[in-house]
């Protein structure tokens, strides 16, 4: 089966990493990552018994459609290096490391991934990274992170960590994470990798489809998640909805027969149209035809 393309995972849900049910419910679910957590969602003293099920369950999450992922435990810890050598026996098309500081961190994963396709005799470089930026220290070194390996197609910008590193208040309106949602954005596009954006930790739908809308805004195409029932709301904010479609389409028209006609722009709806705003319009339509959208 064809992995779904990086830029078209709108929602990356984190699982509880030794729970069989809930894990077998993540393949059914309608996000486009799942996501076993082997850090902060598994005690250490049951990550031997999430390493065991990584074998059998990345293939049934495949199989349902979905880009198997997984979120060892640092390497410079205790249980890093055990998690990595379980999980890859089950290929992994993603591995995330959480609290990346560093790229020296994401180097050594690229190695020691490396060592473990060469062992299981898989496509060299087939395994993603993507880096879990929790801190200011990491923030401020995310273009380098990204950069530190050719394996990194995408970095997650953490919420409840950040802000405890931060000494912030969390809350729903994420006011307290809104200069490091910004600029982490501009640098994961300086490195040109896709931004993940921090989870919605409260319960309400309605309020995780807001924050999903506010990151499109920002210009994300993805979210992390951490509640199943998130991911329509997530998915519905990233997919184009065909009233943007028919409004691209309109700017798209409108700016060509000005182009045929000699001028340089065009006013639609009151609203001064230039290349800008038609090369947008171009994106948004392809976006919406690689998701099968007319």
């Amino acid at each position: 089966m064809t992995r779904r393309p990086v830029h078209l995972r709108r929602s990356w849900l984190f699982l509880p990493g030794a729970n069989p049910a809930i894990l077998e419910a993540g393949a059914i679910a309608a996000a486009d990552v799942a996501i076993q957590e082997l850090e902060d969602f598994t005690p250490p003293e049951r990550r031997p018994q999430a390493r065991q099920q990584a074998p059998a369950l990345y293939p049934a999450w495949r199989a349902a459609g979905r880009v198997a992922a997984v979120r060892i435990n640092p390497l410079d810890g205790p249980d890093g290096a055990a998690d990595l050598a379980a999980v890859m026996a089950g290929v992994p098309d993603v591995v995330m490391m959480p609290k990346v500081t560093a790229p020296a961190q994401i180097a050594r994963l690229d190695a020691a991934i490396g060592d473990h396709e060469a062992a299981l005799g898989l496509e060299p470089g087939s395994t993603e990274i993507v880096p879990n930026i929790e801190s200011a220290r990491g923030l401020v070194h995310t273009i380098a992170i990204a950069q530190a390996s050719r394996r990194v197609t995408a970095c997650l910008v953490a919420s409840e960590d950040m802000v405890a590193d931060l000494g912030a208040v969390r809350s729903r309106a994420a006011t307290e994470l809104a200069y490091v949602r910004q600029r982490f954005l501009i640098e994961c596009r300086a490195a040109d990798v896709v931004a993940i954006d921090c989870p919605y930790t409260f319960g309400d739908e309605a309020g995780a489809a807001a924050e999903a809308q506010t990151a499109r805004r920002l210009g994300y195409t993805a979210k992390a998640l951490v509640r199943p029932a998130h991911a329509g709301a997530v998915n519905a904010a990233f997919t184009p909805a065909a009233d943007e479609i028919g409004q691209a389409r309109r700017i798209v028209a409108a700016f060509s027969a000005a182009r045929s006609r000699g001028e340089d722009r065009v006013t639609l709806d009151g609203h001064l149209v230039e290349m800008p705003t038609y090369t947008g319009a171009q994106r948004l339509l392809a976006r919406a035809a690689e998701f099968g959208l007319d």
